[in-house]
């Protein structure tokens, strides 16, 4: 509308990407620098910043300048599951599978199929994720497991996270230390300062077109728009596109005071009514008197009746066990049975295996801490579920399409004992398997430096480690391999294996570990409970 009127070409201060537009102050081209040499090393690059401060459009700028033989996977919906965002991962990267049977593993494996192939091929494969901070714990270690794809020389998958700064926050927790150690390069994009501000208004303006010697914003509205907008490029951008329109509206060449005091009301909104309302959320609460606690009391009790609905709203309705209630912004769900929220679910886990936590913050790294750990897996059906046997926190989508989640203890015949408020609760293989999502959530005592399947050929620390616990198991004095997964270790894995219903295949992963847990006491099956203080096998220095 104000563009002829200005003498530009186009709509200056749009807030969508645009990388012609691209303002490349010294940190953002330190960020993009650092983003560069992460991508060449492998391994994880992060970039994180407030909202607005440039992430999206640094990251265009890189890919911009990836070389031709780089395939690039760009995941917009981090909040899903593990499953899902395999599934979104192979899509990207034009993966083909099947729809019906493809399980975490069976991803896994064609993607490193094709990230060997693209490898030999000479092409890099790169996964970027945008707002990572939104990504769970049990997501992220799936991630984190994708850089364990390597070749003899280098990583095949170079994964870039790019989040709002509470994914720092994220990271930090104990329990994901392992990935927060794989990131290589690491930057916090910061909102503008003035002088940056003021550089960044005059490029914009300048790659529009605008004519020489012509300048709509003073230096006393640059500052006032700087100390109001916080450096956030975003926000600039949107004072100046309403600023502009209003000179336009008033035929003004420049903007005022004036015009700057209606534009940054009409964006941000009153600032005096902002400071009223700090200034009474921070300030100490009063003391009210008796009678004053008793006034206010009443003009409620005679609000609420004045106000009052005029029908009852039916209390709740029972669909699929559980209870939906009405409220006056729509339907919210609720249950004995589960819980919107995962870290609760593994809390009550805890909790019945004999660790009392009150809190259900980080309950992972909690039972880290007693030498436990949490670990996400897939299965099909539920016969895959049972060969696992161990209780687990089971993601599930309720009836109003929630992702909710339930802790599992036992399954007997067709039911499942749910732990649940103030007891236990059974409900039909049936009705909870119409609900689950096939993704579960077991806690273990996982080998200390267990990072992956092991099998014959391999080497290293966990092949000792192995060889001692079947040894062990044996009762011999001398285990069967010593640093090299050998064919008589081979052979003994495969009989362990064969005799617990496991896939005889030699190869050790989750399940025959677990199963090797249970036989040297360390871990008991489901509806079993086995005390924290039970002893661990570690390997190497305690940690």
């Amino acid at each position: 509308m104000y563009h002829s009127y200005f003498g530009i070409e186009e709509q200056v201060f749009s807030i969508a990407v645009n990388p012609k537009y691209m303002y490349m102050s010294d940190q953002h081209r330190e960020a993009l620098a650092h983003l560069l040499y992460g991508v060449k090393s492998g391994g994880f690059v992060m970039l994180t910043g407030e909202v607005g401060t440039g992430k999206t459009t640094t990251i265009r700028c890189l890919l911009e300048q990836l070389p031709a033989n780089a395939d690039v996977a760009i995941i917009m919906n981090p909040a899903a599951s593990s499953r899902d965002l395999m599934c979104s991962i192979c899509d990207e990267f034009g993966v083909q599978y099947d729809t019906d049977e493809a399980s975490i593993k069976i991803l896994t494996d064609k993607l490193y199929a094709f990230l060997l192939q693209n490898h030999t091929n000479e092409r890099n494969s790169i996964l970027l994720i945008d707002e990572a901070q939104l990504l769970r714990i049990t997501t992220l270690e799936q991630i984190r497991l994708l850089t364990n794809l390597e070749s003899h020389t280098q990583k095949m998958l170079q994964i870039i996270l790019v989040g709002q700064p509470e994914l720092n926050d994220v990271l930090a927790q104990p329990a994901l230390r392992q990935l927060s150690q794989r990131i290589t390069a690491r930057y916090h994009l910061r909102p503008l300062n003035l002088n940056e501000t003021s550089a960044y208004i005059r490029h914009r303006l300048t790659v529009a077109g605008m004519p020489p010697g012509r300048d709509p914003f003073s230096p006393v509205v640059v500052k006032k728009m700087h100390a109001i907008s916080g450096g956030i490029p975003r926000l600039i951008n949107i004072l100046c596109d309403r600023m502009l329109l209003g000179a336009y509206s008033q035929e003004a060449t420049t903007v005022d005071s004036r015009m700057f005091k209606q534009a940054s009301e009409e964006v941000l909104g009153d600032p005096r009514e902002k400071a009223f309302i700090r200034r009474h959320r921070l300030s100490p609460p009063l003391i009210y008197s008796g009678s004053a606690v008793a006034v206010a009391l009443i003009l409620l009790c005679v609000i609420w009746w004045l106000f009052r609905p005029a029908a009852p709203v039916p209390a709740a309705s029972v669909v699929a066990g559980a209870r939906v209630e009405q409220s006056a912004s729509g339907v919210i769900e609720s249950s004995t049975r589960w819980t919107r929220h995962q870290d609760e679910a593994l809390t009550a886990l805890l909790n019945h295996l004999g660790y009392q936590q009150e809190s259900a913050a980080y309950p992972c790294w909690l039972a880290n801490k007693n030498g436990m750990d949490c670990e996400t897996l897939e299965a099909k059906t539920w016969d895959d579920f049972l060969a696992i046997n161990r209780p687990a926190v089971l993601t599930l989508t309720s009836p109003t399409r929630h992702t909710v989640y339930a802790s599992v203890i036992n399954i007997e015949g067709n039911s499942a004992t749910l732990l649940a408020d103030g007891g236990e609760q059974t409900i039909s293989l049936d009705e909870l398997g119409a609900l689950w999502t096939g993704e579960y959530v077991i806690i273990w005592r996982r080998p200390v430096l267990f990072d992956g399947a092991i099998r014959l050929g391999d080497s290293g620390p966990m092949v000792d480690w192995l060889a001692a616990q079947f040894a062990n198991l044996d009762g011999q004095k001398t285990p069967l391999a010593q640093n090299t997964f050998n064919k008589m270790l081979d052979h003994r894995v495969k009989l362990f294996q064969r005799s617990h219903g496991i896939k005889d295949d030699g190869v050790v992963g989750v399940q025959t570990f677990l199963r090797l847990n249970e036989e040297l006491g360390l871990e008991a099956p489901m509806q079993s409970r086995l005390p924290f203080d039970a002893p661990r096998q570690r390997l190497g220095a305690d940690q």
